[in-house]
Protein backbone atom coordinates (compact mmCIF):
# COMPACT_ATOMS: atom_id res chain seq x y z
CA UNK A 1 0.00 0.00 0.00
CA UNK A 2 0.87 3.67 -0.32
CA UNK A 3 0.19 6.08 2.54
CA UNK A 4 -0.96 9.60 1.54
CA UNK A 5 -0.62 12.34 4.14
CA UNK A 6 -3.33 14.96 3.65
CA UNK A 7 -2.07 18.50 4.14
CA UNK A 8 -5.35 19.96 2.90
CA UNK A 9 -4.87 19.95 -0.86
CA UNK A 10 -7.94 20.17 -3.07
CA UNK A 11 -6.22 17.50 -5.16
CA UNK A 12 -5.43 14.89 -2.51
CA UNK A 13 -8.28 12.66 -3.65
CA UNK A 14 -6.87 12.78 -7.17
CA UNK A 15 -3.58 11.45 -5.82
CA UNK A 16 -5.45 8.50 -4.34
CA UNK A 17 -7.29 7.91 -7.60
CA UNK A 18 -4.07 7.92 -9.60
CA UNK A 19 -2.51 5.38 -7.26
CA UNK A 20 -5.52 3.08 -7.42
CA UNK A 21 -5.72 3.37 -11.20
CA UNK A 22 -2.40 1.55 -11.11
CA UNK A 23 -4.01 -1.26 -9.05
CA UNK A 24 -2.10 -0.25 -5.92
CA UNK A 25 -4.02 0.27 -2.68
CA UNK A 26 -3.59 3.53 -0.79
CA UNK A 27 -4.89 5.23 2.32
CA UNK A 28 -5.28 8.94 3.09
CA UNK A 29 -4.49 9.86 6.68
CA UNK A 30 -4.20 13.16 8.61
CA UNK A 31 -0.86 14.76 9.47
CA UNK A 32 -1.35 13.88 13.15
CA UNK A 33 -1.11 10.15 12.43
CA UNK A 34 1.43 8.62 14.83
CA UNK A 35 4.67 7.11 13.65
CA UNK A 36 3.67 3.86 15.38
CA UNK A 37 0.45 3.72 13.33
CA UNK A 38 2.45 4.31 10.16
CA UNK A 39 4.76 1.44 11.07
CA UNK A 40 1.72 -0.78 11.66
CA UNK A 41 0.31 0.12 8.23
CA UNK A 42 3.72 -0.81 6.78
CA UNK A 43 3.43 1.19 3.52
CA UNK A 44 5.74 0.66 0.57
CA UNK A 45 5.92 4.42 0.18
CA UNK A 46 4.54 7.73 1.46
CA UNK A 47 3.16 10.64 -0.56
CA UNK A 48 2.93 14.06 1.11
CA UNK A 49 0.08 16.02 -0.50
CA UNK A 50 -0.09 19.69 -1.32
CA UNK A 51 -1.97 22.21 0.78
CA UNK A 52 -2.90 25.88 1.09
CA UNK A 53 -0.60 26.71 4.05
CA UNK A 54 2.90 28.18 3.98
CA UNK A 55 5.46 26.02 5.78
CA UNK A 56 6.73 29.00 7.78
CA UNK A 57 3.27 30.21 8.87
CA UNK A 58 1.93 29.65 12.38
CA UNK A 59 -0.06 26.43 12.64
CA UNK A 60 1.21 24.98 9.35
CA UNK A 61 0.38 21.24 9.32
CA UNK A 62 3.23 18.83 9.98
CA UNK A 63 3.55 15.08 10.14
CA UNK A 64 6.02 13.29 12.42
CA UNK A 65 9.41 13.79 10.78
CA UNK A 66 10.18 10.21 11.79
CA UNK A 67 8.75 9.24 8.40
CA UNK A 68 12.12 10.15 6.94
CA UNK A 69 13.81 7.54 9.14
CA UNK A 70 11.65 4.59 8.07
CA UNK A 71 13.85 3.69 5.11
CA UNK A 72 10.97 3.85 2.61
CA UNK A 73 10.50 6.19 -0.38
CA UNK A 74 8.77 9.52 0.23
CA UNK A 75 7.32 11.80 -2.47
CA UNK A 76 6.48 15.40 -1.56
CA UNK A 77 4.08 17.36 -3.78
CA UNK A 78 3.87 21.19 -3.53
CA UNK A 79 3.35 21.83 0.21
CA UNK A 80 4.57 18.26 0.76
CA UNK A 81 7.78 19.30 -0.99
CA UNK A 82 8.07 22.34 1.30
CA UNK A 83 7.56 20.20 4.40
CA UNK A 84 10.20 17.71 3.21
CA UNK A 85 12.78 20.35 2.35
CA UNK A 86 12.20 22.30 5.59
CA UNK A 87 12.31 19.16 7.78
CA UNK A 88 15.54 17.90 6.27
CA UNK A 89 17.51 21.14 6.65
CA UNK A 90 16.76 23.09 3.49
CA UNK A 91 15.10 26.50 3.09
CA UNK A 92 11.68 27.43 1.72
CA UNK A 93 11.11 31.07 0.76
CA UNK A 94 8.28 33.21 -0.56
CA UNK A 95 8.55 33.45 -4.34
CA UNK A 96 8.98 36.84 -5.99
CA UNK A 97 6.78 35.54 -8.78
CA UNK A 98 3.92 33.27 -7.81
CA UNK A 99 3.17 30.55 -10.30
CA UNK A 100 -0.35 29.31 -11.04
CA UNK A 101 -1.45 27.31 -14.06
CA UNK A 102 0.41 25.75 -16.97
CA UNK A 103 4.21 25.81 -17.11
CA UNK A 104 6.84 24.16 -19.30
CA UNK A 105 8.91 21.74 -17.24
CA UNK A 106 12.56 21.28 -18.24
CA UNK A 107 13.91 17.94 -17.00
CA UNK A 108 17.65 17.60 -16.43
CA UNK A 109 17.88 13.80 -16.33
CA UNK A 110 15.25 11.43 -17.65
CA UNK A 111 15.86 8.89 -14.92
CA UNK A 112 14.24 7.72 -11.69
CA UNK A 113 10.97 9.66 -11.24
CA UNK A 114 11.30 11.06 -14.78
CA UNK A 115 12.20 7.82 -16.56
CA UNK A 116 10.42 7.73 -19.91
CA UNK A 117 9.19 11.34 -19.52
CA UNK A 118 9.86 13.91 -22.27
CA UNK A 119 12.73 16.32 -21.63
CA UNK A 120 10.29 19.21 -22.09
CA UNK A 121 6.77 18.61 -20.84
CA UNK A 122 3.74 20.50 -19.57
CA UNK A 123 3.03 20.67 -15.83
CA UNK A 124 0.52 22.39 -13.56
CA UNK A 125 1.81 24.82 -10.94
CA UNK A 126 -0.03 26.27 -7.95
CA UNK A 127 2.34 27.85 -5.43
CA UNK A 128 3.54 31.05 -3.83
CA UNK A 129 6.57 29.55 -2.03
CA UNK A 130 9.65 27.92 -3.53
CA UNK A 131 12.83 26.12 -2.51
CA UNK A 132 15.57 28.56 -1.49
CA UNK A 133 18.22 25.98 -0.57
CA UNK A 134 18.20 22.21 -0.92
CA UNK A 135 19.08 19.96 2.02
CA UNK A 136 22.33 18.03 1.97
CA UNK A 137 22.13 15.04 -0.36
CA UNK A 138 19.48 16.58 -2.65
CA UNK A 139 19.95 17.61 -6.28
CA UNK A 140 17.64 19.65 -8.51
CA UNK A 141 16.12 17.56 -11.31
CA UNK A 142 13.78 19.97 -13.14
CA UNK A 143 12.94 23.65 -13.52
CA UNK A 144 10.48 26.06 -15.14
CA UNK A 145 10.90 29.64 -16.34
CA UNK A 146 9.81 30.99 -12.95
CA UNK A 147 10.99 28.20 -10.63
CA UNK A 148 14.65 27.22 -10.58
CA UNK A 149 13.98 24.07 -8.53
CA UNK A 150 10.72 22.59 -9.77
CA UNK A 151 11.79 19.07 -8.74
CA UNK A 152 14.52 17.59 -6.58
CA UNK A 153 15.64 14.20 -5.29
CA UNK A 154 17.88 12.43 -2.84
CA UNK A 155 18.36 9.11 -4.64
CA UNK A 156 20.32 7.48 -1.81
CA UNK A 157 17.49 7.98 0.70
CA UNK A 158 14.75 7.72 -1.97
CA UNK A 159 13.24 11.14 -1.26
CA UNK A 160 11.57 12.93 -4.18
CA UNK A 161 10.03 16.38 -4.31
CA UNK A 162 7.83 18.04 -6.94
CA UNK A 163 6.76 21.69 -6.89
CA UNK A 164 4.04 20.97 -9.45
CA UNK A 165 1.01 18.62 -9.28
CA UNK A 166 1.56 15.34 -11.17
CA UNK A 167 -1.90 14.05 -10.21
CA UNK A 168 -3.90 16.54 -12.32
CA UNK A 169 -4.62 15.98 -16.00
CA UNK A 170 -2.98 19.32 -16.82
CA UNK A 171 0.41 17.73 -16.07
CA UNK A 172 0.56 15.76 -19.28
CA UNK A 173 3.01 13.07 -18.16
CA UNK A 174 2.09 13.15 -14.48
CA UNK A 175 0.61 9.64 -14.55
CA UNK A 176 3.92 8.31 -15.83
CA UNK A 177 5.80 10.08 -13.01
CA UNK A 178 3.50 8.59 -10.37
CA UNK A 179 3.78 5.13 -11.96
CA UNK A 180 7.57 5.47 -11.80
CA UNK A 181 7.30 6.25 -8.09
CA UNK A 182 4.98 3.29 -7.44
CA UNK A 183 6.76 0.61 -9.43
CA UNK A 184 10.37 1.66 -10.11
CA UNK A 185 11.00 3.31 -6.76
CA UNK A 186 8.55 1.76 -4.21
CA UNK A 187 8.51 -1.64 -5.98
CA UNK A 188 4.74 -1.95 -5.51
CA UNK A 189 2.82 -4.83 -7.08
CA UNK A 190 -0.50 -4.54 -8.90
CA UNK A 191 -2.61 -6.38 -6.32
CA UNK A 192 -5.41 -3.85 -5.74
CA UNK A 193 -8.72 -4.98 -7.24
CA UNK A 194 -12.34 -5.16 -6.18
CA UNK A 195 -11.99 -8.91 -5.69
CA UNK A 196 -9.09 -8.42 -3.31
CA UNK A 197 -10.98 -5.60 -1.60
CA UNK A 198 -13.99 -7.85 -0.96
CA UNK A 199 -11.85 -10.45 0.80
CA UNK A 200 -10.00 -7.82 2.82
CA UNK A 201 -13.16 -5.86 3.71
CA UNK A 202 -15.11 -8.99 4.68
CA UNK A 203 -12.29 -10.02 7.00
CA UNK A 204 -12.24 -6.52 8.51
CA UNK A 205 -16.02 -6.57 9.05
CA UNK A 206 -15.92 -9.98 10.73
CA UNK A 207 -12.97 -8.91 12.89
CA UNK A 208 -14.77 -5.73 13.94
CA UNK A 209 -18.25 -7.08 14.68
CA UNK A 210 -17.51 -10.67 15.69
CA UNK A 211 -20.78 -12.46 16.30
CA UNK A 212 -22.74 -9.29 17.14
CA UNK A 213 -25.77 -8.00 15.25
CA UNK A 214 -25.53 -5.10 12.77
CA UNK A 215 -28.21 -2.79 11.41
CA UNK A 216 -28.00 -0.66 8.29
CA UNK A 217 -30.19 2.17 7.04
CA UNK A 218 -31.00 1.12 3.50
CA UNK A 219 -31.99 3.83 1.03
CA UNK A 220 -31.88 1.82 -2.18
CA UNK A 221 -29.07 3.96 -3.53
CA UNK A 222 -25.77 2.60 -4.76
CA UNK A 223 -23.82 3.21 -1.56
CA UNK A 224 -26.17 1.63 0.97
CA UNK A 225 -27.06 -1.18 -1.45
CA UNK A 226 -23.43 -2.16 -2.02
CA UNK A 227 -22.70 -1.83 1.71
CA UNK A 228 -25.65 -4.13 2.43
CA UNK A 229 -24.48 -6.71 -0.10
CA UNK A 230 -20.91 -6.63 1.26
CA UNK A 231 -22.09 -6.97 4.86
CA UNK A 232 -24.48 -9.75 3.87
CA UNK A 233 -21.57 -11.63 2.30
CA UNK A 234 -19.42 -11.10 5.39
CA UNK A 235 -21.90 -11.77 8.23
CA UNK A 236 -25.14 -13.01 6.64
CA UNK A 237 -28.11 -13.11 9.02
CA UNK A 238 -26.33 -10.98 11.61
CA UNK A 239 -27.36 -8.04 9.39
CA UNK A 240 -30.77 -6.35 9.46
CA UNK A 241 -31.53 -3.53 7.03
CA UNK A 242 -34.03 -0.81 7.92
CA UNK A 243 -35.71 1.20 5.16
CA UNK A 244 -37.20 4.49 6.36
CA UNK A 245 -39.72 6.18 4.06
CA UNK A 246 -39.00 9.81 4.95
CA UNK A 247 -41.70 11.25 2.69
CA UNK A 248 -39.21 12.94 0.36
CA UNK A 249 -38.45 9.99 -1.91
CA UNK A 250 -38.95 9.71 -5.65
CA UNK A 251 -42.06 8.06 -7.05
CA UNK A 252 -42.30 4.29 -6.38
CA UNK A 253 -38.98 4.30 -4.51
CA UNK A 254 -40.16 2.32 -1.48
CA UNK A 255 -41.73 -0.50 -3.50
CA UNK A 256 -38.63 -0.90 -5.63
CA UNK A 257 -36.36 -1.24 -2.58
CA UNK A 258 -38.62 -3.81 -0.90
CA UNK A 259 -38.84 -5.85 -4.09
CA UNK A 260 -35.10 -5.87 -4.62
CA UNK A 261 -33.71 -6.50 -1.16
CA UNK A 262 -36.38 -8.45 0.65
CA UNK A 263 -37.55 -10.65 -2.21
CA UNK A 264 -34.59 -10.82 -4.59
CA UNK A 265 -31.54 -10.66 -2.29
CA UNK A 266 -33.40 -12.13 0.71
CA UNK A 267 -31.76 -9.72 3.14
CA UNK A 268 -33.48 -9.11 6.49
CA UNK A 269 -35.44 -5.90 5.81
CA UNK A 270 -37.72 -3.77 7.98
CA UNK A 271 -39.89 -1.07 6.40
CA UNK A 272 -40.84 2.07 8.37
CA UNK A 273 -43.29 4.63 6.97
CA UNK A 274 -42.56 8.01 8.63
CA UNK A 275 -43.20 10.62 5.94
CA UNK A 276 -45.69 12.64 8.02
CA UNK A 277 -43.19 13.09 10.85
CA UNK A 278 -40.44 14.33 8.52
CA UNK A 279 -42.72 16.75 6.67
CA UNK A 280 -44.13 18.14 9.91
CA UNK A 281 -40.63 19.01 11.12
CA UNK A 282 -39.69 20.51 7.77
CA UNK A 283 -42.69 22.83 7.77
CA UNK A 284 -41.63 26.46 7.41
CA UNK A 285 -37.91 25.58 7.06
CA UNK A 286 -36.11 27.12 4.07
CA UNK A 287 -32.42 27.01 5.02
CA UNK A 288 -30.78 24.04 3.22
CA UNK A 289 -28.38 23.19 6.04
CA UNK A 290 -31.26 23.16 8.53
CA UNK A 291 -33.23 20.88 6.22
CA UNK A 292 -30.36 18.41 6.07
CA UNK A 293 -29.89 18.47 9.83
CA UNK A 294 -33.62 18.07 10.53
CA UNK A 295 -33.81 15.11 8.17
CA UNK A 296 -30.63 13.62 9.65
CA UNK A 297 -31.84 13.99 13.25
CA UNK A 298 -35.32 12.69 12.46
CA UNK A 299 -33.87 9.76 10.55
CA UNK A 300 -31.71 8.84 13.54
CA UNK A 301 -34.71 9.14 15.87
CA UNK A 302 -36.90 6.89 13.70
CA UNK A 303 -34.04 4.53 13.03
CA UNK A 304 -33.14 4.33 16.72
CA UNK A 305 -36.73 3.48 17.66
CA UNK A 306 -36.76 0.67 15.11
CA UNK A 307 -33.31 -0.53 16.15
CA UNK A 308 -34.48 -0.93 19.75
CA UNK A 309 -37.01 -3.48 18.54
CA UNK A 310 -34.11 -5.71 17.47
CA UNK A 311 -32.50 -7.24 20.54
CA UNK A 312 -28.77 -7.02 21.22
CA UNK A 313 -27.75 -4.84 18.26
CA UNK A 314 -24.24 -3.49 18.76
CA UNK A 315 -23.27 -1.98 15.39
CA UNK A 316 -24.65 0.46 12.83
CA UNK A 317 -23.38 0.12 9.27
CA UNK A 318 -23.28 3.09 6.87
CA UNK A 319 -22.43 3.50 3.19
CA UNK A 320 -20.11 6.44 3.80
CA UNK A 321 -17.71 7.21 0.91
CA UNK A 322 -14.57 9.33 0.55
CA UNK A 323 -16.40 12.30 -1.06
CA UNK A 324 -18.98 12.25 1.77
CA UNK A 325 -16.21 12.68 4.30
CA UNK A 326 -14.44 15.38 2.34
CA UNK A 327 -17.55 17.54 1.82
CA UNK A 328 -18.81 17.19 5.38
CA UNK A 329 -15.70 18.16 7.28
CA UNK A 330 -11.93 18.23 7.20
CA UNK A 331 -12.10 14.46 7.31
CA UNK A 332 -8.40 13.70 7.42
CA UNK A 333 -7.12 16.69 9.34
CA UNK A 334 -6.63 19.02 6.38
CA UNK A 335 -8.01 22.56 6.46
CA UNK A 336 -10.91 21.81 4.13
CA UNK A 337 -14.02 23.94 4.57
CA UNK A 338 -17.41 22.43 5.34
CA UNK A 339 -19.49 22.52 2.15
CA UNK A 340 -22.57 20.66 3.27
CA UNK A 341 -23.58 18.14 5.89
CA UNK A 342 -24.18 14.51 5.01
CA UNK A 343 -26.58 12.79 7.37
CA UNK A 344 -24.56 9.58 7.24
CA UNK A 345 -21.29 11.23 8.29
CA UNK A 346 -19.96 12.40 11.62
CA UNK A 347 -20.73 9.68 14.13
CA UNK A 348 -23.80 8.84 16.16
CA UNK A 349 -25.66 10.35 19.10
CA UNK A 350 -24.46 8.74 22.33
CA UNK A 351 -27.99 7.62 23.18
CA UNK A 352 -27.94 5.15 20.28
CA UNK A 353 -25.11 3.29 22.01
CA UNK A 354 -23.98 1.72 18.72
CA UNK A 355 -20.58 1.40 17.12
CA UNK A 356 -20.04 2.39 13.47
CA UNK A 357 -19.16 0.05 10.63
CA UNK A 358 -18.22 1.92 7.42
CA UNK A 359 -16.92 -0.68 4.95
CA UNK A 360 -16.89 1.72 1.96
CA UNK A 361 -15.36 4.82 3.55
CA UNK A 362 -12.09 4.55 1.62
CA UNK A 363 -13.74 4.07 -1.79
CA UNK A 364 -14.73 6.46 -4.55
CA UNK A 365 -18.13 6.16 -6.20
CA UNK A 366 -16.86 4.45 -9.33
CA UNK A 367 -15.01 1.93 -7.17
CA UNK A 368 -18.22 1.24 -5.24
CA UNK A 369 -19.98 0.51 -8.53
CA UNK A 370 -17.24 -1.96 -9.51
CA UNK A 371 -17.56 -3.53 -6.08
CA UNK A 372 -21.31 -3.89 -6.57
CA UNK A 373 -20.76 -5.67 -9.89
CA UNK A 374 -18.24 -7.99 -8.26
CA UNK A 375 -20.81 -8.77 -5.54
CA UNK A 376 -23.39 -9.68 -8.20
CA UNK A 377 -25.81 -6.75 -7.87
CA UNK A 378 -28.01 -5.92 -10.86
CA UNK A 379 -27.02 -3.13 -13.25
CA UNK A 380 -30.02 -0.99 -12.32
CA UNK A 381 -28.66 -0.90 -8.75
CA UNK A 382 -24.95 -0.59 -9.50
CA UNK A 383 -25.29 2.09 -12.17
CA UNK A 384 -28.12 3.98 -10.51
CA UNK A 385 -27.57 7.72 -10.47
CA UNK A 386 -26.72 9.11 -7.01
CA UNK A 387 -29.68 10.30 -4.98
CA UNK A 388 -29.07 12.48 -1.90
CA UNK A 389 -29.88 11.21 1.58
CA UNK A 390 -32.23 14.15 2.25
CA UNK A 391 -34.00 13.22 -0.98
CA UNK A 392 -36.23 15.66 -2.81
CA UNK A 393 -36.08 18.04 0.17
CA UNK A 394 -32.79 19.46 -1.12
CA UNK A 395 -34.17 19.68 -4.66
CA UNK A 396 -36.98 21.94 -3.49
CA UNK A 397 -35.50 25.36 -2.91
CA UNK A 398 -37.39 26.86 0.01
CA UNK A 399 -40.09 25.22 2.07
CA UNK A 400 -40.93 21.54 1.54
CA UNK A 401 -44.70 21.00 1.35
CA UNK A 402 -46.83 18.06 0.14
CA UNK A 403 -47.98 20.13 -2.84
CA UNK A 404 -44.45 21.16 -3.87
CA UNK A 405 -43.28 17.56 -3.44
CA UNK A 406 -46.04 16.34 -5.74
CA UNK A 407 -45.03 18.86 -8.42
CA UNK A 408 -41.36 17.91 -8.22
CA UNK A 409 -42.03 14.15 -8.15
CA UNK A 410 -44.09 14.32 -11.33
CA UNK A 411 -41.55 16.50 -13.12
CA UNK A 412 -38.68 14.30 -11.97
CA UNK A 413 -40.45 11.20 -13.27
CA UNK A 414 -40.95 12.81 -16.69
CA UNK A 415 -37.32 13.90 -16.85
CA UNK A 416 -36.00 10.42 -16.07
CA UNK A 417 -38.40 8.81 -18.54
CA UNK A 418 -37.01 10.99 -21.33
CA UNK A 419 -33.39 10.51 -20.24
CA UNK A 420 -33.85 6.73 -20.23
CA UNK A 421 -35.68 6.79 -23.57
CA UNK A 422 -32.61 8.42 -25.13
CA UNK A 423 -30.25 5.87 -23.48
CA UNK A 424 -28.56 8.67 -21.56
CA UNK A 425 -29.30 7.55 -18.00
CA UNK A 426 -26.09 5.53 -17.52
CA UNK A 427 -23.99 8.05 -19.44
CA UNK A 428 -24.86 10.87 -17.05
CA UNK A 429 -23.59 11.07 -13.50
CA UNK A 430 -26.82 12.68 -12.35
CA UNK A 431 -29.94 14.11 -13.97
CA UNK A 432 -32.72 15.61 -11.91
CA UNK A 433 -35.25 18.41 -11.52
CA UNK A 434 -35.14 21.28 -9.01
CA UNK A 435 -38.20 23.25 -7.95
CA UNK A 436 -37.36 26.93 -7.52
CA UNK A 437 -38.89 29.26 -4.91
CA UNK A 438 -39.95 31.85 -7.48
CA UNK A 439 -42.80 32.10 -9.96
CA UNK A 440 -43.00 33.65 -13.39
CA UNK A 441 -45.67 34.98 -15.70
CA UNK A 442 -46.78 32.75 -18.55
CA UNK A 443 -49.61 32.26 -21.04
CA UNK A 444 -51.46 28.97 -21.12
CA UNK A 445 -54.75 28.59 -22.99
CA UNK A 446 -54.83 32.32 -23.77
CA UNK A 447 -54.81 33.03 -20.05
CA UNK A 448 -52.17 34.65 -17.90
CA UNK A 449 -50.48 32.26 -15.49
CA UNK A 450 -48.20 32.93 -12.55
CA UNK A 451 -46.63 29.60 -11.70
CA UNK A 452 -43.48 27.74 -10.67
CA UNK A 453 -40.12 27.65 -12.42
CA UNK A 454 -38.44 24.27 -12.65
CA UNK A 455 -34.70 23.80 -13.29
CA UNK A 456 -33.15 20.78 -14.96
CA UNK A 457 -29.70 19.66 -13.81
CA UNK A 458 -27.64 17.07 -15.71
CA UNK A 459 -23.92 16.52 -15.13
CA UNK A 460 -21.07 14.22 -16.13
CA UNK A 461 -18.45 13.15 -13.59
CA UNK A 462 -16.18 10.30 -12.52
CA UNK A 463 -16.45 10.55 -8.76
CA UNK A 464 -18.50 13.67 -7.85
CA UNK A 465 -15.40 15.55 -6.71
CA UNK A 466 -15.66 17.56 -9.92
CA UNK A 467 -18.46 17.66 -12.52
CA UNK A 468 -19.30 19.29 -15.85
CA UNK A 469 -22.76 20.22 -17.01
CA UNK A 470 -23.98 17.83 -19.68
CA UNK A 471 -24.48 19.33 -23.12
CA UNK A 472 -27.75 17.57 -23.84
CA UNK A 473 -29.10 17.86 -27.40
CA UNK A 474 -31.58 20.72 -27.79
CA UNK A 475 -34.35 18.48 -29.09
CA UNK A 476 -34.19 16.37 -25.92
CA UNK A 477 -34.29 19.46 -23.70
CA UNK A 478 -37.21 20.78 -25.73
CA UNK A 479 -39.14 17.54 -25.30
CA UNK A 480 -38.49 17.45 -21.55
CA UNK A 481 -39.58 21.07 -21.17
CA UNK A 482 -42.68 20.57 -23.28
CA UNK A 483 -43.82 17.51 -21.36
CA UNK A 484 -43.24 19.07 -17.93
CA UNK A 485 -45.07 22.29 -18.77
CA UNK A 486 -47.97 20.42 -20.35
CA UNK A 487 -48.27 17.56 -17.86
CA UNK A 488 -47.26 19.03 -14.50
CA UNK A 489 -49.92 21.37 -13.16
CA UNK A 490 -48.26 24.36 -11.51
CA UNK A 491 -45.17 24.73 -13.76
CA UNK A 492 -45.04 27.21 -16.64
CA UNK A 493 -41.28 27.62 -17.20
CA UNK A 494 -38.31 25.21 -17.41
CA UNK A 495 -34.65 26.32 -17.32
CA UNK A 496 -31.40 24.36 -17.75
CA UNK A 497 -28.47 24.63 -15.32
CA UNK A 498 -25.16 25.14 -17.19
CA UNK A 499 -22.79 25.46 -14.21
CA UNK A 500 -19.99 23.04 -13.35
CA UNK A 501 -18.50 21.84 -10.06
CA UNK A 502 -16.59 23.76 -8.90
CA UNK A 503 -17.70 26.49 -8.42
CA UNK A 504 -21.24 25.10 -8.12
CA UNK A 505 -22.11 21.90 -6.28
CA UNK A 506 -24.03 19.18 -8.11
CA UNK A 507 -27.07 19.45 -5.84
CA UNK A 508 -28.56 22.92 -5.46
CA UNK A 509 -28.75 22.61 -1.68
Amino acid sequence: MILIIDFGSQYNQLIARRVRENHVYCRIEPPDISIDTIKTLNPEGIILSGGPASIYSKGAPRVDRGIFDLGIPVLGICYGLHYMIDSLGGDVIGSQKREYGFAELLIRKQKSLFAGVSKKTQCWMSHGDSIGKLPSGFAATASTANTAIAAAEDIKRKFYALQFHPEVVHTKEGKKMLANFLFNICRCKKTWSMKSFINHAADEIRRQVGSEKVILGLSGGVDSSVAAALLNKAIGKQLTCVFVDNGVLRANEAGRVIEMFKKHLQINLRFVRSGKKFLKRLKGVTDPEKKRKIIGRTFIEVFDKEARKIKDVKFLAQGTLYPDLIESRSAFGGPSAVIKSHHNVGGLPKKMNLKLVEPLKHLFKDEVRLLGKELGLADDVVWRQPFPGPGLAVRIIGEVTPRRLAVLRQADTILLEEIRAENLYYKLWQSFAVLLPIKSVGIMGDRRTYENILAIRAVTSDDAMTADWAQLPHDILARISNRIINEVRGVNRVVYDISSKPPSTIEWE
